[in-house]
């Protein structure tokens, strides 16, 4: 792990070069920058890393956020996390499901304007060229495929864009441009924070835990006792009727048979996955936080305490390496700035 870190030591920091101004910790501490990875309810283990760090007094110069790690980094960034918290303790299922304004007109299946309240509530008009440090919230434009970070312009609505999952939430349009989950493109936005002056980036993954996903199923096909799914034929009003309840079936799901909302859910899930793995394998954090959030599913925002204590468990794990990589950068700068 600490081989980059020796590297960009000798080197100098070319990360840096992407950003006219860069941070300028104190001393001779290098810039520290936080890449917040997507995962739904998973994400309140954020608040937890996020805690356990800044007690430690290791305070991030940058944050780069994909989706709910935007909202829990914009929500820091703001001075607003300690609100965010009591609003994320108090959920309950019944509270969740009030969020959920159900839309079967628009271009999600939420409307999301009930969550968006909450954060324009707490976040007011809030820009983020304002922030104490520089942060970024990655959302991807969905008919080009771009990865969009947006680093200037009204935080609520930068945070909405990034936490936009396709079919369930509508676009956002911001700046002309249709976005939705940064998920999309880049789920643990470690480039990002390098390219916005971080030198030692510390990433948080909220998928490394799903174990048994991902295999090959070689020899698989049809079972010979399986039933074709029956098509109603009906007529009249009792046809009508019955076209109803499969639709509603569809919609909402039913004993041995996931609803769309599920399977969609599931679907990007196993995408982001992939596309995860891909992306920290291509450019590895210099510190990666991965907190133990397997039980929790996607939805279980009622959660929030077992996902925030997993959070603080997986940050007080990995501060002796981050305490590690940043006396070897300190000791890199301080020899640098003697020249």
């Amino acid at each position: 792990m600490f081989d980059g870190l020796f590297a960009r030591a000798r080197n100098g920091d070319r990360s840096a070069e992407a950003t006219s101004a860069p941070p300028k910790p104190t001393d001779a501490r290098p810039s520290i920058g936080l890449a917040l990875g997507g995962g739904a309810a998973r994400g309140f283990a954020h608040i937890g890393v996020l805690q356990t760090l800044v007690a430690n007094r290791i305070v991030p110069d940058v944050i780069a956020g994909t989706s709910i790690g935007a909202v829990v980094g914009g929500c820091y960034a703001a001075g607003q996390m300690d609100k965010l918290e009591r609003w994320a303790r108090a959920l309950t299922v019944r509270g969740v499901l009030g969020y959920l304004d159900i839309s079967l007109s628009g271009s999600g299946l939420i409307r999301g304007e009930h969550l968006a309240h909450q954060l324009e509530a707490a976040l007011a008009d809030g820009r983020i060229e304002g922030l104490p440090v520089r942060f970024a919230a990655i959302a991807t434009e969905f008919n080009t495929g771009h990865e969009i970070w947006l680093t200037h312009g009204r935080l609520a609505d930068a945070l909405r864009a990034s936490y936009a999952l396709p079919g369930i939430f509508p676009p956002v349009r911001i700046g002309g441009r249709w976005l939705v989950d940064g998920a999309l493109v880049n789920p643990v936005p470690v480039s990002t924070a390098r390219a916005l002056g971080a030198r030692l980036v510390i990433a948080v993954n909220l998928n490394s835990d799903l174990l048994g996903r991902g295999t090959i199923i070689m020899n698989h096909g049809s079972d010979e006792n399986e039933e074709a799914m029956p098509t109603p034929r009906q007529n009249g009003l009792r046809g009508i009727f019955s076209r109803d309840r499969l639709l509603r079936r569809q919609f909402l799901g039913r004993r041995g048979r996931p609803g769309i909302p599920t399977v969609m859910v599931e679907a990007f899930n196993v995408m982001q996955d992939r596309i995860t793995r891909a992306r920290l394998a291509g450019d590895p954090p210099d510190v990666l936080i991965s907190p133990r959030l397997g039980a929790l599913g996607w939805f279980d925002f009622h959660r929030a305490a077992e996902a925030i204590a997993a959070g603080a468990e997986a940050a007080e794990k990995a501060l002796p390496a981050v305490n590690e990589a940043i006396a070897v950068l300190s000791r890199a700068n301080g020899v640098h700035n003697a020249f």
